[in-house]
């Protein structure tokens, strides 16, 4: 069985705290590692060796900082296979899906690759007579991400590569689910040619995250994870002075309209549904159908969903896998059943489905005449569940986006231009798709929804990368004739 270590100053080090908490293969149920957990030493040596680095990193030129981080996305892309595999083996997406999580990862270095472009300032030569203003953006020191099990390569990847092109250094708590992806990119960060103690990950649980909140040479914070968790982050960090970014949970609705055809949404419906097992934040999880289109919709969806091929992310038939533990699986049958209670229509039961391992599998599921007090409806099942609500009019379905108290995303299947560009401009969602069912910007755009999805000003990856890691200064010089200087006590103005 592997152990699990932490990663500081470019060194495997075993954690001090003494406790561990197991790894496990969701397919097939057997425990594979053995992670080490963090105490707040750990926690404290990795902030003082990332401060070090840090103050040495910051002062080196754009040019220098620029030269690894091409090395390593070269590295990174040869080694995709072997990250893939990592993934599927601990989290349990199938294989293709996995390769799609690291080349998602890979836009988000070659952005920060152009990091000369991002970094230009503004200059005004004469503001004022003979003064001249510029600005310039300037890391904040030592920054911190607190990465989720579903996508345990991609969103470190969010922020690590533009957190240390901008000068920072960062530390990295990733999930004590599915480690081993991102301990193995780290380590591909330092062959890449970076100094020891840019990077450094320590692995833990609430312990290390609370240690994380509250060092006070910790001077930002990303979080990807659920609403009350973001929220504690959110809270905790920002009474600790840091800057924050908390991305939470989502309910993502996908309206119908009664032009659209029905074959591409309901493609569209079971790919944004039940892909990754309906382990993402931008899982499609509400169908909104508008008018008489629903009846054939929810058919065509429901000949498409039992055709899905459920099995070990290894297999290459497979097109879902397992889902993270078996205690998520039992939480996601029970709203199922809650549903179920509460006069939703079954359409597809997941919870019959059989498997022949002691994997922590459940079959996907269709659930119809969904109303909106439902806790199908009102929660995060995280899972692959898809419930159908039923409305009369386009309008009713751009409430029902207005009133849930999630933001994430959002979309509208149509073939009338209008009523998407109605839709685009007035829909409640940070992220929003025309015919596309889960609008995840590219690495030169940025992530991040509205509403209880997102906690603080600033989304992620992008330009709003760049600004979450460095903060701005303004400087205004001026080189007088020392035979002109006067006293003046008057209020200065730009003449």
């Amino acid at each position: 069985m592997e152990k699990i270590h932490h990663l500081i100053d470019g060194k495997s080090v075993e954690a001090t705290s003494g406790r561990t908490s197991p790894v496990f293969n969701p397919a097939t149920g057997e425990q594979t590692g053995e992670l080490g957990l963090a105490s707040v030493d750990d926690v404290n040596s990795a902030v003082a060796i990332a401060k070090k680095a840090q103050a040495e990193w910051r002062n080196m030129s754009v040019a220098k900082r620029i030269a690894p981080m091409f090395e390593f996305r070269a590295l990174l892309a040869a080694n995709a296979d072997e990250v893939a595999k990592r993934l599927t083996a601990e989290h349990g997406k199938v294989l293709s899906d996995a390769a799609g999580e690291v080349a998602r990862g890979l836009e988000n270095i070659e952005y920060a690759c152009g990091i000369t472009e991002h970094l230009k300032g503004e200059y005004t030569e004469n503001a004022s007579t003979g003064v001249d203003v510029y600005s310039v953006r300037q890391p904040l020191g030592v920054v911190a991400g607190i990465t989720p099990f579903n996508f345990p390569a991609m969103v470190p990847l969010w922020t690590i590569p533009n957190a240390i092109a901008t000068g920072n250094s960062y530390i990295l708590k990733p999930s004590e689910r599915d480690p081993s992806a991102p301990m193995f990119i780290a380590e591909l960060f330092h062959e890449a040619g970076f100094p020891d103690g840019l990077l450094n990950v320590v692995n833990g649980d609430k312990v290390a995250v609370d240690a994380l909140l509250e060092h006070p040479d910790v001077k930002a914070i990303s979080f990807v994870g659920s609403t009350p968790i973001a929220k504690y982050i959110y809270a905790t960090g920002a009474a600790n002075g840091k800057r924050v970014q908390a991305l939470g949970g989502a309910k993502n609705h996908m309206i119908v309209l009664p032009d659209a055809d029905i074959g591409l949404a309901a493609d569209a419906a079971v790919s944004a549904a039940y892909g990754s097992a309906g382990e993402r934040c931008m899982a499609i999880s509400v169908l909104v159908v508008v008018g008489d289109i629903a009846d054939p919709l929810v058919a065509a969806i429901a000949e498409r969903t039992k055709k899905l091929i459920i099995g070990d992310g290894t297999d290459s038939t497979s097109e879902m896998g397992p889902i993270i533990t078996g205690e998520a699986r039992d939480r996601i049958a029970s709203y199922i059943g809650a549903g179920a209670d509460a006069g939703a229509k079954i359409v597809i039961d997941g919870r019959t489905d059989t498997f022949d391992n002691n994997g922590s599998f459940i079959g996907c599921s269709l659930i119809d005449n969904v109303t909106t007090d439902m806790s199908v409806y009102t929660d995060e099942i995280f899972g692959p569940v898809l419930c159908v609500v039923r409305v009369d009019s386009y309008e009713e379905g751009v409430q029902l986006i207005a009133d849930c108290p999630y933001g994430n995303g959002a979309a509208i299947f149509t073939r009338d231009g209008g009523a998407a560009r109605d839709f685009q401009d007035r829909c409640d969602a940070g992220m929003v798709g025309i015919n596309v069912p889960i609008p995840v910007p590219v690495g030169y755009h940025s992530f991040g929804g509205w509403g209880d999805s997102l906690f603080g000003d600033t989304a992620m990856y992008g330009p709003e990368g760049i600004k979450f890691f460095t903060r701005p200064k303004v400087l205004t010089s001026r080189w007088p004739d020392p035979a002109t200087s006067s006293v003046d006590l008057g209020f200065p103005t730009n003449a």
